[in-house]
C-alpha cells in the first residue's frame, strides 16, 4: 500500500527556515501529483502547495507566496516544501498528500495521506 512519512519540523523562531520532506513509498510516485496541507489547533486543514507529477506546475496559498517551495525528487520518491521567513501564524501540523492533478485544493481529493509533522513558530 501507498504510505508517506514526513519528516523535518520542529521549533523555530520567526523569521527563520525548515524543509520539510516527504517520502512515498509503495506506489508509483510519478502516477501522483502532491500537496502540502496543514492544521493549526482548532482550525480545519487547510491547503499550502502542491506540485504536478513532473514539477511544470506549483500551486501555492496566498499566505505562503513568496516564502515557501514546494519541489519534488521523483527518482527518491520525495516531496519537499522549503518554509523561509516563518510566522508564528505558520505553527501547525504539516501533512503531505499524493492524488489529485486537479481539484487540489480540496483535502477530501486527495487519495494518501502521511501523519504529519509538527511545525512551531515561536515569536
Amino acid at each position: 500500500q501507498v504510505q508517506l512519512v514526513e519528516s523535518g519540523g520542529g521549533l523555530v523562531q520567526a523569521g527563520g527556515s525548515l524543509r520539510l520532506s516527504c517520502a512515498v513509498s509503495g506506489g508509483t510516485f510519478s502516477n501522483y501529483g502532491m500537496g502540502w496541507f496543514r492544521q493549526a489547533p482548532g482550525k480545519e486543514r487547510e491547503f499550502v502547495a502542491h506540485i504536478s507529477w513532473n514539477s511544470v506546475t506549483t500551486t501555492y496559498a496566498d499566505s505562503v507566496k513568496g516564502r515557501f517551495t514546494i519541489s519534488r525528487d521523483n527518482a527518491k520518491n520525495t516531496v519537499y516544501l522549503q518554509m523561509n521567513s516563518l510566522k508564528p501564524e505558520d505553527t501547525a501540523v504539516y501533512y503531505c498528500a499524493a492524488g489529485p492533478k486537479t481539484q487540489y485544493l480540496r483535502p477530501a481529493a486527495y487519495f494518501f495521506w502521511g501523519q504529519g509533522t509538527q511545525v512551531t513558530v515561536s515569536s
